[in-house]
């Protein structure tokens, strides 16, 4: 991927990630479009960088992302690098939690790619050059049991991914799957973590060093940072059955010490 000179379209840059990866490409001297359902935090991320564009998406719906797929295209038609990083995270109590929460996770986390993909890919593959960025997840290859449905819906745009690849292999649509570790980026804020975990890795070091991978690896597949690869490889290097259940028991154990279990 060039990571200067492009016009970039960030879902989900109000906050997290998506805010850090907008601010970092914006700061390069690209074109950077944020969208996002809440229009006050993608107010405040415009606010802090002059030139960052906004607009309205809420990615759960098929009928917006349809609106906002022609939308975009005509305001930006030089549109060539599209992040997809749009996601909500809930726990699931498996034996008490209803399909509605499930539902909507696969409906934004999934769905919501797949469809804005399906809306964007025409434009983007008549361009010279432009990229698909997927971001997953650490827990896409190594699950976390208290948020079940996130999980499925990393390992199942990880699957989209690769096969998204493979297809568009002989165009200039490049695609690269971005996998985070756990960060400190509010995602489960009020709900027993928050973005001061001192377990997660700080956001700044993450966007820091995604961006350097980003910029010595142009024709990588995958944005795998360092704190990341024992969950990304664990099944690949045969620890998975170790790894799980103790990954699991920390995670069940740090849940009820943050809620004062």
């Amino acid at each position: 991927m060039q990571m200067t000179g492009n016009t970039v379209l960030v879902t989900g840059g109000g906050s997290g990630i998506g805010r850090g990866l907008a601010e970092a490409l914006h700061r390069l001297g690209n074109t950077v479009v944020i969208a996002g359902r809440r229009r006050e935090p993608l107010r405040a991320v415009a606010d802090a960088n002059p030139g960052i564009r906004t607009l309205s998406l809420d990615q759960g719906d098929p009928a917006d992302i349809r609106r906002f797929g022609t939308e975009v295209t005509d305001l930006y038609p030089d549109l060539n690098v599209v992040i997809n990083n749009a996601g909500v995270q809930r726990f699931e109590d498996l034996t008490t939690t209803g399909p509605s929460v499930a539902e909507l996770t696969v409906a934004i986390n999934l769905l919501g790619p797949i469809r804005l993909t399906a809306a964007l890919l025409p434009s983007l593959l008549k361009k010279p050059r432009a990229a698909i960025l997927n971001v997953t997840s650490g827990l896409a290859f190594m699950p976390s049991a208290v948020t079940p449905t996130y999980c499925a819906t990393k390992a199942a745009l990880h699957s989209y991914t690769e096969s998204l690849r493979f297809q568009l292999r002989g165009t200039a649509v490049q695609v690269i799957e971005i996998i985070p570790p756990h960060l400190q980026t509010g995602l489960q804020r009020g709900r027993g973590f928050d973005s001061s975990d001192p377990r997660a890795m700080p956001l700044d070091e993450y966007i820091a060093e995604t961006i350097n991978l980003l910029q010595a690896e142009p024709d990588a597949d995958e944005i795998v940072v360092e704190r990341v690869k024992p969950l990304r490889f664990a099944e690949r290097e045969g620890r998975y059955d170790e790894v799980f259940p103790v990954f699991n028991e920390a995670i069940t154990e740090a849940l009820r010490q943050a809620r004062g279990g």
